[in-house]
């Protein structure tokens, strides 16, 4: 995908391939052309990463991934951007009302994968920024996008959660790969990453530690 001169799709391009954002002199209104670009952008980035877990049920959900860029870029333009914009915070950065399935998890995960570190930047700037909270809340309901970020998912029922074989194999992955020690010392996720390591979990993860108690 060459540069164009939409900022949000040059946006969305450096993000993911050199993981640097531009910051606009002003919030920029997202085109439906620019919309339409980004969904064919995203379902070719898709299928690409499908090729790591080589599954043919999983198809992109344009419409989740769309909303998931959405609401990246303008996250990212309102860390210097808040003029006259508070009023707007709702329809900059709008709650999904799309269909949850792994599909669509994986497919916003595109983009909400980097909002841990947008909200990291945030805090240091304004730790009582009401932004915060609107993205901690988004990634509560995408939390696959926000391992390695303190969430509160206490009341997740993991077994029902995680009863997808792909999803789970790419979440505990993603667990590892963060060392995310919240989520791995949860007593079932901890038994399923053991199981996973097999003889080799010196090699995976040294340092964690059987999880006995039962929560």
């Amino acid at each position: 995908m060459m540069q164009t001169k939409s900022p949000f799709i040059d946006t969305l391009f450096l993000l993911r391939k050199e993981e640097c954002i531009t910051i606009f002199s002003e919030i920029q209104t997202i085109s439906e052309n620019e919309e339409e670009e980004a969904a064919d952008y995203f379902n070719a980035e898709f299928e690409n990463e499908r090729l790591e877990f080589l599954s043919d049920q999983l198809n992109c959900n344009k419409e989740a991934a769309v909303w998931a860029a959405k609401v990246l870029y303008h996250s990212a333009q309102l860390y210097l951007i808040r003029k006259d914009t508070v009023k707007n915070l709702d329809m900059l950065i709008p709650k999904y009302k799309g269909m949850m399935d792994v599909s669509s998890i994986l497919s916003a995960d595109l983009s909400l994968r980097f909002l841990p570190q947008i909200i990291s930047v945030l805090q240091s700037a304004d730790p009582e920024d009401p932004l915060i909270k609107m993205l901690e809340n988004i990634l509560l309901q995408f939390h696959y996008s926000g391992i390695g970020y303190n969430l509160d998912l206490e009341k997740i029922s993991w077994e029902e959660e995680l009863k997808d074989k792909t999803y789970r194999k790419l979440y505990l992955e993603r667990i590892v790969e963060k060392k995310d020690y919240k989520l791995a010392e949860i007593p079932l996720i901890n038994q399923w990453l053991f199981a996973e390591f097999g003889l080799h979990k010196q090699m995976f993860w040294k340092e964690l530690k059987i999880t006995n108690e039962e929560k």
